[in-house]
């Protein structure tokens, strides 16, 4: 289904809306496709359609929620039915409202590519077997491949709206990862690489096996390293998830729930002045853009942190009411599941040098490969990092050994006010981060006595 149409179906439930109610609608239509390959044969293939919609009722402060796999006329009336009914019970929150226009118009954002419904199915399976076949060649150690897999999502959105609000996107997607292996005596190493696109033709496949071969041959007889102080050089990979975590905790919920170590702290220096953080939904090439949030608000640019200092949190309508700061059009959600504040395309303003440069800086250092434990080993409240890491030792600005079996501690906290140096090179990540490479100074990593 169009947009358009998704936009009608949404609309005729508003519609329906009462003198005393507010009703927002959401509706979806996606089709996707998920190849596996093993050994040079095609292991699985899916392809799926779904539909959605979900129906918001809200009666003097009392929210009501459904929602349905289906846009069949029965099951929507069954939807408006049941999130009326819910609301009836639910308790009343003076803050709870569906959104209202606030006078931001919405960027107009390109994000589909009919070359994702063109391509055949027969080209699509070609692009995995080729990647496996490119891994298994490209260094005479790799012993093989555990996984290869290709996918790619067509979706549209719509959502309507008492308020006066609508909305209509859609947006396509493209993707590869592989997880390379190698024998390292008794045991096996391994190295995982992805990379996302608008379009197949978008993909980086050179990018995928380097990186995968790399981060799995290069760990070749590593061992614990001794307990020290190090320098941490991250690479736009793993730079993306340490500070996504830190963005993670910047959200309106978890500030008005107390569950964030920046609670309070708008206007303070939190980070090294080399580092500012944006979500930015409105950059077309992220794979994060939107022109709409989850509430039909017009996606913005929300500055984070400019040069180490904290300037806000990301907002839905709810948590914009509590905070009194307002909506900063962050809403995210699925059509099955009510909105929440969270992050889109979270970018890192670049610095100067590049990956190589950065490591050629560093005396006593750690160039990371992987972080392990990522969900158990950091406190989002406390901002706690105890993570598992493997990488190469840097010794006077040259690469050294492989090391495994360490750990890195710090807090989300130290580790921002820590970062020494900030790249140049920007690189567009599939999870919507765009960032260049970081250093962090000063990190203890845990080894052998």
């Amino acid at each position: 289904m169009t947009p358009e149409e998704l936009l009608t179906v949404a609309s005729r439930v508003v519609e329906k809306a009462g003198n005393d109610e507010q009703i927002e609608v959401a509706c979806s239509h996606g089709r996707s496709t998920s190849i596996r390959a093993y050994e040079g044969e095609v292991e699985s293939m899916t392809t799926a359609e779904s539909h959605a919609i979900g129906v918001r009722v809200l009666v003097e402060g009392r929210e009501g929620f459904a929602s349905a796999g289906s846009l069949d006329d029965d099951v929507v009336g069954e939807m408006l039915a049941e999130a009326r009914d819910n609301a009836r019970f639910a308790e009343a929150d003076p803050h709870v409202g569906i959104a209202k226009p606030d006078g931001v118009d919405a960027v107009d954002i390109d994000l589909w590519r009919d070359s994702v419904a063109e391509m055949p199915s027969a080209d699509k399976i070609d692009l995995a077997l080729n990647l496996e076949r490119r891994v298994r060649d490209a260094d005479e150690r790799i012993t093989g491949v555990r996984a290869v897999s290709y996918g790619d999502s067509m979706g549209s959105f719509a959502l309507a709206s008492t308020a006066g609000i609508t909305a209509a996107t859609r947006a396509t997607s493209a993707s590869l990862s592989v997880q390379a292996l190698a024998l390292d005596g008794d045991r096996t190493q391994t190295g995982f690489a992805y990379d996302g696109a608008r379009e197949p033709a978008d993909l980086d496949a050179d990018r995928v096996v380097d990186r995968a071969v790399s981060h799995t041959v290069d760990l070749l007889g590593s061992t614990k390293p001794k307990t020290t102080t190090v320098d941490l050089v991250l690479d736009p990979h793993l730079a993306a998830t340490v500070l996504g975590l830190v963005a993670g905790t910047l959200t309106g919920d978890r500030v008005l729930k107390g569950r964030s170590p920046f609670v309070d702290r708008v206007d303070e220096v939190i980070a090294a002045e080399t580092l500012t953080l944006i979500d930015d939904p409105t950059d077309p090439d992220s794979l994060g853009a939107d022109s709409h949030d989850g509430e039909g608000l017009a996606c913005r640019r929300i500055p984070l942190v400019e040069q180490g200092v904290l300037r806000g949190y990301l907002h839905d309508s709810y948590t914009g009411r509590r905070s009194g700061a307002g909506s900063t059009g962050s809403a995210v959600r699925s059509t099955r599941g009510l909105p929440s504040p969270g992050l889109q395309a979270l970018s890192v303003a670049p610095g100067e040098g590049s990956l190589e440069s950065l490591i050629g800086g560093v005396t006593e250092g750690l160039l990371v490969f992987n972080l392990a434990g990522l969900h158990s080993g950091v406190n989002p409240v406390s901002g706690d990092f105890s993570v598992g890491v493997s990488g190469r030792m840097i010794r006077d600005g040259q690469l050294a050994e492989p090391v495994n079996e360490c750990t890195i501690a710090s807090t989300l906290q130290r580790l921002l006010l820590d970062i020494s140096a900030v790249g140049g090179e920007v690189i567009r990540l599939p999870n919507g981060v765009s960032t260049p490479p970081i250093v962090i100074g000063g990190v203890a990593l845990s080894g052998a006595a």
